[in-house]
C-alpha cells in the first residue's frame, strides 16, 4: 500500500477535507452519530472560537495520492499548562483508516510541532481540551454515543497504542433505565432525614435568572472539581459560549441546585440526549431541519447526567442522594426511559458505587493516553 503523505491544513478547501473525513470513515455504521459541521468549523475557528485566544492549534491530514486518509489536531492549551505546570501537548480530532503508517505519520506529525514548541509530552484524545469532547472509546461499540460524547473504530486502540501512547487515564460512563433505575431502600431513609431537619432544600434553575444560574454554576463547579484529574478552569468567554450552547438543547427544569442552610452546596445539569436528531441531520441542518425536529423528535427518549457536583464538605451527609434521587424523579415525571452519566474517573469510587446501587451500570469506557517524547528515542 502507498505510503501517505502528511500535510499541513492551510487552505479553506484543506479545512473542508479535514471536517468531512468522518463521513468516509463511518460510512453506514448505525452507531456513529455525525456532528453538525457549522459546530465544527466554529470549534476550530482560532479566530472566533474562544479557546483559541490562550491556545496553539496545528492541524494535518493525512493524503494518498488524491485521497485523505487520515487527519488529526494538535493542541497546546497553555491554560492547562500554567495551572498544572508542566509542558503538555495535545492531539485531538483524531480520525484514520486502518493503517499503522497513516496513523503513526500523524501522530509523529504532531509531536514534532509540539516538541519545537517546547513541550515535553503529548496527550489525548481532547477535542480541545477536558472541558469538552475527550477520550477513545475503547469498550461499548455496539450502542450509539449519548451527546457531547466521542465514538470511534475499535481499532483505533490499537493504532493509538502502535504509536507508542499509554494509558493515562479511563473514564467511565453509566447508564440507567427508567424501570430499573431505583433507588435503594437505606437511601430513601437518608434523603427523608436529610429533608425533615429543614436544614437541605433544592432550587431548580430559572430562566429568568440565567445569569446568576450561570455564575453559580461556574463558581460550584470550580469548587467541585479544581482538585480532580484534568481540570481546567474555563474563561469567561468559553463559559458563556458553553452555556449558550447548552441552552439550545438543555431544559431549565433538568438543571437544579442544593441547597444547605441556604448554602449552595451541589448541582445537576441534565440535558435531552439530542443524538437520535443529529443522527437525523447528517452534519448540518439545512432548510428541512424545523420539520425534521417535528417529525423525529419522539425520538429523543435518553438524558445525559452532563454535570453533577458537590463540594466536598458535603459528600457525607447525604447530598449525594438527595441530589441523585430527585434526577431520578425528573427522568420520570418527563418520560425519558434512559439517562447517561458520564463521564466519571475510573477510580472515582464514591460517584460509581452510589451509581450501581441506583441500578446503573458501566455502558462505556474512554480511555486519555499520554506519551513522554522521551519515549521516541
Amino acid at each position: 500500500m502507498a505510503t501517505a503523505e502528511i500535510v499541513p491544513v492551510r487552505t479553506r478547501s484543506d479545512l473542508r477535507e479535514f471536517i468531512d473525513l468522518p463521513w468516509k470513515i463511518y460510512g453506514d455504521n448505525p452507531y456513529w452519530v455525525p456532528p453538525l459541521k457549522k459546530e465544527i468549523r466554529h470549534l476550530l475557528d482560532v479566530k472566533r472560537h474562544p479557546f483559541w485566544r490562550f491556545s496553539e492549534q496545528a492541524l494535518f491530514l493525512a493524503r494518498r495520492g488524491s485521497e485523505i486518509v487520515g487527519r488529526i489536531a494538535g493542541i497546546i492549551d497553555r491554560n492547562f499548562n500554567r495551572y498544572h505546570a508542566v509542558g503538555a501537548g495535545a492531539w485531538g480530532f483524531f480520525e484514520c483508516v486502518d493503517d499503522q503508517g497513516v496513523a503513526s505519520g500523524l501522530f509523529d506529525s504532531v509531536e514534532t510541532w509540539a516538541c519545537n514548541h517546547g513541550m515535553t509530552e503529548l496527550r489525548g484524545p481532547f477535542n480541545p481540551s477536558t472541558n469538552y469532547e475527550i477520550g477513545l472509546l475503547v469498550e461499548g461499540f455496539d450502542q450509539p454515543p449519548a451527546v457531547m460524547m466521542t465514538y470511534n473504530p475499535p481499532y483505533y486502540q490499537r493504532l493509538v497504542e502502535g504509536a507508542g501512547f499509554r494509558k493515562e487515564k479511563d473514564l467511565v460512563s453509566f447508564v440507567g433505565f427508567r424501570d430499573g433505575y431505583n433507588p435503594p431502600d437505606w437511601m430513601l431513609r437518608m434523603v427523608e432525614r436529610a429533608m425533615e431537619n429543614g436544614r437541605i432544600r433544592i432550587q431548580p434553575a430559572e430562566r429568568k435568572k440565567r445569569r446568576e444560574a450561570l455564575a453559580l454554576t461556574r463558581k460550584l463547579y470550580d469548587e467541585c472539581w479544581s482538585k480532580n484529574w484534568g481540570y481546567v478552569p474555563m474563561t469567561d468567554e468559553e463559559f458563556e459560549l458553553t452555556g449558550k450552547n447548552l441552552e439550545r438543547i438543555g431544559e431549565w427544569d433538568m438543571f437544579f441546585f442544593v441547597y444547605w442552610d441556604d448554602e449552595p452546596v451541589a448541582f445537576a445539569l441534565m440535558v435531552p440526549d439530542i443524538n437520535p436528531l443529529l443522527k437525523r441531520f447528517n452534519g448540518k441542518i439545512g432548510l428541512l431541519g424545523w420539520l425534521k425536529y417535528l417529525l423525529y423528535r419522539k425520538e429523543i427518549q435518553g438524558v445525559r447526567g452532563l454535570l453533577f457536583g458537590v463540594k466536598e464538605q458535603y459528600r457525607g451527609r447525604g447530598v449525594p442522594f438527595l441530589a441523585l434521587n430527585h434526577t431520578i424523579e425528573i427522568l420520570r415525571r418527563r418520560g425519558f426511559s434512559r439517562i447517561e452519566l458520564g463521564w466519571n474517573l475510573e477510580e472515582n469510587e464514591d460517584i460509581n458505587q452510589l451509581e450501581e446501587h441506583l441500578g446503573g451500570r458501566i455502558a462505556k469506557r474512554y480511555r486519555v493516553y499520554r506519551k513522554w517524547f522521551a519515549d521516541r528515542w
